[in-house]
């Protein structure tokens, strides 16, 4: 049987809605089918006005989770030289905290991303926010699930549930989820301001399966506003990749050994 990666939902949605517990169960047991230890990633941010390419960043990214269950993130920029030797560390702890730290060649030093104030910026020039990077590996348990509605998208069946943050301070007032029936592939979601406005959407595609997990090799993010998108091309991943632990280390973030 094949797990789904970034896939963050089964179950069938009858007309009307499902109730809550429900819904936070099935995300839970998505969760779970798509869990795994570790993943190497190469890969290609191509930042996009109008359609068209403006800029490729190249980038490693190593993921993996420690004892206690904090999902941590590193990111090295190789290209283009402008942002080459920058990298990026992200530790998600249980119930909600980020700790994010940047290197900047520039500055020679370590930075703390400070998430009351700097957050919802921009990543790197990207469409992504600092906040943003860690959507995928947010803790369930951060917010309250409703599925609110079936819906093609694509020529594929969808479950679309409502995903609302206890905390009103976060960055989103909510965000919905597009997922396919059956394989349970997620396909898009939408991002709402506090206004209840959607800023901003991603869009997952290109699905191979790798090592038995089924992975989207495309991911594009727009900023509905600006018309501007990244689109995130997938070139190399390796599941379950033996990470060493200095590389979620402050000396490593800082020295890049």
């Amino acid at each position: 049987m094949k797990k789904k990666f970034f896939a963050l939902l089964i179950g069938f949605c009858a007309i009307g809605f499902i109730f809550a517990d429900d819904a936070a169960e099935i995300m839970k047991q998505a969760r779970k089918n798509a869990d795994v230890d570790s993943v190497g990633t190469q890969a290609e941010m191509h930042l996009q006005n109008n359609g068209k390419t403006v800029n490729i960043l190249k980038i490693n990214q190593y993921t993996s989770k420690n004892k206690s269950g904090d999902q941590r993130t590193f990111i090295a920029f190789t290209a283009p030289a402008n942002v080459r030797g920058t990298r990026f560390l992200t530790i998600q702890k249980k119930k909600g905290a980020l700790d994010q730290r940047i290197f900047l060649p520039s500055l020679g030093k370590v930075r703390r991303i400070a998430g009351a104030t700097e957050g919802t910026t921009s990543f790197m020039g990207t469409d992504f926010s600092y906040n943003d990077i860690s959507f995928m590996s947010r803790d369930l348990d951060l917010d309250v699930y409703k599925i609110v509605n079936t819906e093609n998208f694509n020529g594929k069946d969808c479950n679309v549930i409502e995903s609302v943050p206890k905390d009103t301070k976060y960055e989103y007032s909510k965000t919905l989820l597009w997922i396919e029936k059956g394989n349970n592939r997620f396909w898009k979601a939408e991002f709402y301001d506090k206004k209840g406005a959607a800023v901003k959407r991603i869009e997952l595609s290109d699905y191979k399966t790798l090592q038995g997990i089924d992975t989207p090799m495309t991911i594009k993010l727009t900023t509905l506003s600006a018309k501007t998108s990244t689109l995130i091309k997938v070139l190399k991943m390796q599941y379950n990749m033996e990470i060493p632990e200095k590389v979620f280390t402050a000396q490593y973030l800082e020295l890049g050994k």
